[in-house]
């Protein structure tokens, strides 16, 4: 039972960030109306400057290491600089609210639902609250 309540909190938790930025006239994937079969949302900015501070504000709300400020880097294994944001509780967590993004057009972010539906509204709203600055 556990397993599906975290799951159904990571699924709602894309999907409002997929509803919300979807009406704020970004490409989002999938779209709110579509059928979702992961626990990912991706956002397409096109700009990497809201690239990188939407990468910054969920680090920000994160339980662990709210503090960093991440910075795009030439992280092995890629081709292209790649910006990471995850305070989770146990390193490499698979489940915890994080975002990532390769630094390159069109500057599209990954963002993984997390534990909580709670956490996502925290998330998004310190999002929209820092892109609405930018």
């Amino acid at each position: 039972m556990l397993f599906r309540s975290v799951t159904a909190q990571s699924l709602k938790t894309a999907l409002l960030f997929s509803y919300a930025f979807n009406e704020l006239g970004y490409e989002t994937l999938p779209k709110p109306c579509d059928r979702f079969g992961d626990i990912i949302c991706s956002v397409k900015f096109g700009d990497e400057a809201k690239l990188i501070e939407f990468c910054r504000a969920v680090q920000s709300v994160s339980p662990i290491d709210s503090f960093a400020l991440p910075e795009p880097w030439d992280m092995p294994g890629y081709n292209d600089r790649v910006i990471m944001a995850a305070g989770a509780f146990v390193q490499g967590a698979s489940i915890e609210l994080s975002c990532d993004a390769p630094i390159r057009p069109p500057y599209i972010a990954y963002l993984q639902g997390g534990l909580t539906f709670e956490h996502g509204v925290i998330a998004l709203e310190k999002c929209l609250d820092t892109l609405s600055k930018i």
